[in-house]
């Protein structure tokens, strides 16, 4: 039988382990360098001060470099990381779902196609939301408005071709209408968003839960649907997908390697970001920013990466902006 004495020298020994596993990334990582293809302060530039900091704390890193280039949804520094980042270890860029339609978008001639596929690391779902003094009491009576006629019933939302019209234009899709004549009304940010919708100047909203959480929370919107696969977490409100309307859509984060990386140095960053995702700092970040584990990592995150694009590049087709 295992005494008291043994069951604790096991704790210390798993606890030694994690410690020599951290040491390893950390000569494996000496200096992590991050591109961010957006300006400091957003939702990508978060990510990747968040990816340093935690690092650091568990002793995964000796120093990192963070640079910023923004413009075009990622489209004017995506170039910059693959011509002149290609082949450099230790190195990373932090994108996601709004690159992917901004590349459509754009017409960009370089894509993510020509980076490493890391991992996914995070997802925001979409909420779609009505003023509290809408007669629309759930998705189903949105739906039904836009099925009588769809470009009777206005959407807010972020940028033309962003998470917000993508996923307009899926649900357009899914109820048979034409997404083409969906009534998209784009804004700069969640304030403008917000204004038109507490004026009563547009039918509904969709963004990100946090831009709405704190009108809907005061009863000045409400909120009919979310974009997940399954209710999130505290949040009392039904899914699309259980309301009828087949879509589901993650405004989703991840890390890519620069191309032309030896299989080394490759595996190298791999294994780096698989200690970072399931690290307790990392878990603790999610929590406290409220962003949902959506970790998948190489081979399967670059498989879920072409079938996204795929995806998006179809819907933006159908919306008539590809």
């Amino acid at each position: 039988m295992i005494d008291r004495r043994g069951l604790l020298a096991g704790g210390i020994a798993v606890a030694t382990l994690a410690q020599l596993r951290g040491a390893i990334a950390a000569e494996m990582v000496d200096t992590l360098k991050i591109f961010v293809p957006a300006n400091p302060g957003g939702g990508w530039d978060q990510t990747a001060r968040t990816i340093e900091a935690v690092a650091r704390a568990g002793g995964l890193i000796k120093s990192a470099q963070v640079t910023n280039l923004g413009g075009a949804g990622g489209v004017k520094g995506l170039p910059t990381f693959v011509n002149q980042w290609k082949g450099q270890g230790g190195s990373m860029m932090v994108g996601g779902m709004v690159m992917v339609g901004a590349i459509v978008t754009n017409k960009s001639p370089v894509t993510l196609k020509q980076v490493t596929p890391l991992a996914r690391l995070t997802g925001e779902y979409n909420v779609i939301v009505v003023p509290a003094s809408s007669p629309m009491k759930s998705i189903g009576d949105l739906v039904a408005a836009m099925k009588k006629d769809i470009a009777a019933v206005s959407i807010a939302g972020g940028s033309a071709g962003g998470t917000d019209h993508i996923l307009m234009g899926l649900i357009a899709k899914s109820i048979g209408a034409d997404a083409k004549k969906v009534a998209y009304v784009p804004f700069s940010g969640g304030g403008p968003a917000q204004a038109a919708l507490l004026g009563s100047q547009v039918t509904a909203g969709t963004s990100g839960w946090g831009e709405f959480e704190e009108q809907i929370k005061a009863g000045k919107l409400r909120a009919i649907a979310v974009s997940s696969p399954k209710r999130l977490p505290g949040i009392d409100v039904p899914t699309l997908k259980e309301s009828g309307v087949d879509v589901e859509l993650a405004n989703w984060r991840g890390v890519f390697a620069p191309p032309g990386l030896s299989e080394a140095d490759k595996k190298k960053m791999l294994s780096f970001v698989d200690a970072l995702a399931k690290s307790p700092g990392w878990k603790a970040e999610l929590a406290k920013r409220g962003w949902t584990d959506e970790y998948l990592a190489g081979d399967a995150f670059g498989k879920f990466l072409a079938e996204d694009i795929q995806r998006i590049e179809a819907v933006l087709k159908d919306i008539g902006l590809a």
